[in-house]
């Protein structure tokens, strides 16, 4: 009986996963919007988004990216809370890396 009330439940559980996931994706793409695109494309040309996936990027590794993402909330004085650094993380990860 506990086993099928699990089984029943993994769906549900699995859902609820992927909405979490979908929101933080979300709120990260929210963030470089807002906070990222226009230094980017003012650096770089474009839209700012060639940034991620130039060829001689500096970023090469997840903890790397967590370090640049790091080192522009501190430079850029965003004073994005340790979660909002990671759904920016998340959000840059899923986009453009695929570490």
């Amino acid at each position: 009986m506990k086993r099928l009330l699990l089984i029943s439940l993994l769906p549900a559980l699995a859902s609820l996963s992927a909405s979490a996931a979908d929101n933080t994706l979300q709120a990260g793409q929210k963030l470089v919007n807002t906070h990222c695109i226009s230094c980017h494309a003012s650096s770089y040309g474009g839209d700012g988004s060639g940034i991620y996936t130039r060829d001689y990027r500096k970023v090469r590794s997840l903890n790397g990216l967590k370090a640049q993402v790091t080192n522009c909330n501190t430079m850029l004085n965003l004073k994005w809370f340790d979660d909002e650094e990671q759904q920016v993380v998340q959000y840059l990860n899923h986009t453009y890396y695929h570490f």
